[in-house]
């Protein structure tokens, strides 16, 4: 299989303007990103995909490989599907530009879930973390996700799913981690399809597969890595460089 990784990565940020160009020890944090999924050899090729001349001159200075999006898009799966269009390849893992320490082990697992498919009935995988904190089950801003008993997605909420009604029935929650292996015709399949009501509501870009009956594995992973979504994040990120 041809499995190349991608990076999509915006400049404007709601939350932290420009927080991929905040530096991390020397280099900004898309830098690091690339330069850390690049490391793990996973990968036929790692580019880059951005809206930014910044970004774009920024990674070339560094020798990276970057793809400029021809057209504004609503998120990342849409800027990386318009990028893979027209390459041969098989598999691409989008990485999120705010995770300078990208996780091999995690990806290998996402890897691995294709190459034990030979009936390509797994359309995408994607990674979940077991959580106990109350706090971060009910917070809005962490994704949840349930799964059937073969990993495969049911259904992803802001809210706490399942709904604790029996406080004795010991249900798991996960959260889940927005990194994604799409075979490319799940990726450019989701690229043509409109936005139906569900995604809408919870502004979860993942339901768009399952409400057009796609099939999601969830992975199960225990390594939560850093995501800098906030100065203080980029903060944590550089304490724990060093």
């Amino acid at each position: 299989m041809n499995i190349i990784a991608m990076i999509p990565a915006r400049y404007s940020a709601s939350r932290f303007p420009a927080k991929l160009m905040q530096d991390l020890a020397g280099k900004p944090v898309i830098v690091r990103t690339y330069e850390a999924t690049l490391a793990t050899g996973l990968f036929d090729d790692v580019y880059v995909v951005t809206d930014s001349a910044i970004i774009f001159d920024e990674i070339k200075k560094h020798g990276g490989k970057v793809i400029m999006s021809k057209k504004e898009h609503e998120c990342g799966s849409d800027r990386i599907a318009e990028a893979v269009e027209d390459m041969d390849i098989d598999i691409v893992i989008n990485v999120q530009g705010d995770e300078p320490f990208t996780d091999k082990k995690s990806l290998s697992k996402l890897i691995e879930v294709f190459k034990h498919d030979p009936q390509k009935e797994i359309d995408l995988a994607s990674l979940m973390v077991h959580i106990t904190d109350e706090a971060e089950i009910t917070n809005p801003n962490t994704v949840k996700v349930i799964v059937d008993k073969e990993n495969f997605a049911l259904y992803f909420s802001r809210s706490p799913i399942p709904y604790p009604r029996d406080k004795n029935a010991h249900v798991k929650y996960y959260k889940h981690k927005g990194v994604y292996a799409f075979r490319k015709q799940a990726i450019l399949d989701f690229y043509h399809l409109p936005m139906l009501s569900l995604e809408a509501s919870e502004k979860i870009e993942c339901i768009r597969y399952l409400e057009y009956g796609k099939r999601i594995k969830m992975v199960e992973t225990d390594i939560l890595g850093v995501e800098i979504d906030t100065p203080e994040d980029l903060e944590h990120a550089r304490k724990l460089w060093k």
